[in-house]
């Protein structure tokens, strides 16, 4: 596609997007009495949604899982930041950023339900974990628990720390079909023994899309005195829940992701009493053992991300949790239910709608996970990511609000025509 044809299509699937944040809280206001169940099946609706985006003309983006691109409103948003930043320079820096940063962490703090001394900003999920995993106070013989499931990133600093400390990483692997939460509570708890520190568990399996049942886990290793650290990257803004009502030890989480915050945005939670027993990973000014940014500093950052932040979650109010969920979920079950019973199609995420929300993983008998996703691109014009590993064989789709059933509709169809 030549420039010029590219930014004539790209002004046609932009043309929408006019709608500002006062008309959109207009059109919502419209919808109050109805309920997010029926809600989430009104595609005209979401469409409207939809026009707030601008969307690449090429192909069907089903990959929203890495980044969540932002709508219309929120990038004019974060324009504005950076120029007025890029206007301030060193005044801002030194006079402004930092009561601006508390505020935005306040902000994020109500959004997750914690207090806001227990959590703060970072890069993305990667960092926040990794602040807990090389901070922990090590000694060789400790034991740490995690899933073959879990984030790659993940399991790389565990073994790093396997290494460098003489850490003994004990791994499980979780079903894609569980029967009950305790199959999946008994696989961690079994490999418990008393030299058992940490357990490493993902909220959501970012290649299934699976919810693990993380209170109950959290539960079963507090008694067992094992603490727990929560790899949320694809949780927070995508289905509802409060972080204390987890009762896990420590929490990160991407904000890029299902938040719709600019790239560069994360989250860390721990709880007041943990502060004290983690090494900092970049070394700053605070001393203090119980203030979390004695282990969060990160030097001079894009402090225009942070400020979006907090219009990412008057965004994500605005359209409300609980529609947002349940859009996702029915997107997801949309598509699923109509390949589930298909011979040659496997589905690898819990039919069981609480144990999923708007990812899911596909794969075709016969067809290797790279081989579909490449066909789906080439032949119909589909883009996901293909996972072929941990017992995992498919392509991670991952659907965003402004996904139209239309386009769910070619999909299956394409699903359909290639395991044909």
């Amino acid at each position: 596609m030549n420039k010029r044809k590219f930014l004539k299509s790209a002004v046609l699937a932009g043309a929408g997007t006019a709608m500002s944040m006062d008309g959109l809280a207009s059109l919502l206001e419209t919808k109050k009495t109805i309920t997010a169940e029926v809600l989430a099946q009104d595609d005209a609706f979401w469409s409207t949604i939809r026009n707030q985006y601008l969307l690449k003309p090429d192909y069907i983006n089903l990959e929203n899982g890495y980044y969540n691109f932002i709508p219309q409103p929120l990038l004019e948003k974060f324009i504005g930041h950076v120029r007025e930043v890029n206007y301030q320079g060193s005044w801002y820096m030194r006079n402004t950023a930092v009561d601006n940063k508390r505020k935005v962490i306040e902000k994020l703090a109500g959004l997750v339900g914690c207090s806001a001394e227990e959590v703060t900003l970072t890069r993305n999920t990667t960092e926040s974990m990794d602040i807990i995993i090389t901070g922990k106070h090590w000694k060789a013989g400790d034991e740490t628990i995690m899933a073959e499931q879990d984030y790659g990133s993940m399991i790389e600093a565990m073994k790093h720390v396997a290494s460098r400390y003489g850490v003994v990483n004990k791994m499980i692997s979780v079903p894609n079909h569980p029967q009950s939460d305790e199959e999946i509570i008994a696989l961690y708890e079994h490999a418990i023994t008393p030299a058992t520190k940490l357990i490493l568990v993902s909220h959501m399996i970012n290649i299934t899309g699976q919810i693990l049942p993380i209170r109950k886990i959290c539960d079963m290793a507090h008694a067992k005195g094992v603490e727990v650290l929560v790899d949320g990257a694809h949780a927070v803004a995508h289905f509802q829940f409060k972080i204390p009502d987890l009762n896990c030890d420590y929490y990160g989480s991407s904000l890029h992701k299902w938040l719709s915050v600019p790239l560069g945005a994360g989250l860390l939670y721990v709880k007041k009493e943990k502060m004290p027993e983690i090494w900092p990973l970049i070394v700053g000014w605070e001393k203090d053992p119980y203030k979390l940014l004695r282990i969060s500093h990160t030097g001079t950052h894009p402090v225009h991300t942070d400020l979006t932040i907090s219009d990412s979650i008057d965004y994500y109010h605005m359209i409300g949790g609980e529609r947002k969920e349940a859009r996702l979920r029915y997107v997801q079950q949309y598509w699923t239910s109509r390949v589930r019973n298909h011979p040659r199609i496997i589905i690898n995420t819990p039919v069981d709608p609480t144990r999923s929300c708007g990812i899911a993983n596909v794969g075709i008998e016969g067809i290797k996970p790279g081989d579909l996703a490449k066909r789906l691109l080439d032949e119909h014009k589909i883009f996901t990511v293909a996972i072929d590993g941990a017992n995992v064989h498919g392509c991670r789709i991952t659907p965003n609000v402004y996904t139209t059933l239309e386009e769910l509709d070619r999909f299956v169809s394409a699903l359909k025509t290639l395991a044909s």
